[in-house]
C-alpha cells in the first residue's frame, strides 16, 4: 500500500478527518454504512461515480446528484446535510485544491453542509500546494473538458491550460481549501487506486 503518512498527519493537523482505504470498494462501503437518514447532496464526480454508491445511498437517504437525476439536483444538492465531492489536487502539505465551472462544487463544500467527505485517489496527490493547483488546471481541467466535449483550446490540446476566454471554459472558480470551514465537519477518504481525472 502506498505510503500516505505524510499527506495524512498534515490533513489532521489542519482539521480534517483522514480515512484511507486500500480499494474504492472499500471506500464506498465505508461511505454506505457511515451515511444514514440523511440528505445527501453529491458534486460532479468521477471518483464518487466510480465508487458506484448512488442507489446504496438512496435506500436509505434522500440523495440529489445532476449526473444521477435532471438539472434541478444541482441546487437541491447545495442544501443538503451531507455532501460528497472530490478534489483536483490534493497536497501533501494538506492544502486540497478544486477547480469548477458551475460553482456548485467548490460553493458547497465550503458552506452550509452538516458535513462533507472529499473523497479521492491517490493520483490526485502532489508534494506541494503549487502542484497541486497546478494539477487542477494543467491536468484535470483540460481532461474533464475534452471529456465534456468543450470547445476549448485545452480539450484540443496536451499542453494544459491556455487561460483562455471561450465561453465553453469549465475552469471559472480555483478554491483552495486550508482546512476545513469554520462549524464545518469535513472527512478525507483517499483511496490507494488512481480514480478521476
Amino acid at each position: 500500500m502506498t505510503d500516505f503518512s505524510l499527506i495524512e498527519k498534515n490533513l489532521l493537523a489542519r482539521g480534517y478527518t483522514v480515512r484511507i482505504f486500500e480499494t474504492k470498494e472499500q471506500a464506498g462501503a465505508y461511505l454506505i454504512s457511515e451515511i444514514k437518514n440523511t440528505t445527501v447532496g453529491i458534486g460532479g464526480s468521477q471518483t464518487i461515480d466510480s465508487l458506484d454508491i448512488f442507489d446504496a445511498l438512496s435506500k436509505d437517504n434522500t440523495v440529489y446528484w445532476h449526473w444521477k437525476q435532471d438539472a434541478g439536483a444541482r441546487k437541491k444538492a447545495a442544501f443538503a446535510k451531507v455532501y460528497l465531492t472530490s478534489v483536483n489536487g490534493a497536497s501533501e502539505t494538506g492544502e486540497l485544491v478544486n477547480i469548477d465551472g458551475a460553482g456548485n462544487r467548490v460553493a458547497a463544500s465550503v458552506f452550509g453542509h452538516e458535513k462533507v467527505y472529499f473523497v479521492f485517489g491517490r493520483n490526485k496527490i502532489e508534494p506541494t500546494l503549487e502542484k497541486a493547483a497546478d494539477r487542477a488546471r494543467n491536468i484535470a481541467a483540460p481532461k474533464n473538458a475534452a471529456r465534456l466535449c468543450k470547445n476549448t483550446p485545452c480539450a484540443r490540446s496536451e499542453s494544459g491550460c491556455f487561460d483562455c476566454k471561450s465561453t465553453e471554459r469549465i475552469c471559472r472558480a480555483l478554491c483552495v481549501y486550508f482546512g476545513p470551514t469554520m462549524g464545518m465537519k469535513a472527512e478525507v477518504v483517499i483511496i490507494d487506486e488512481d480514480l478521476g481525472m
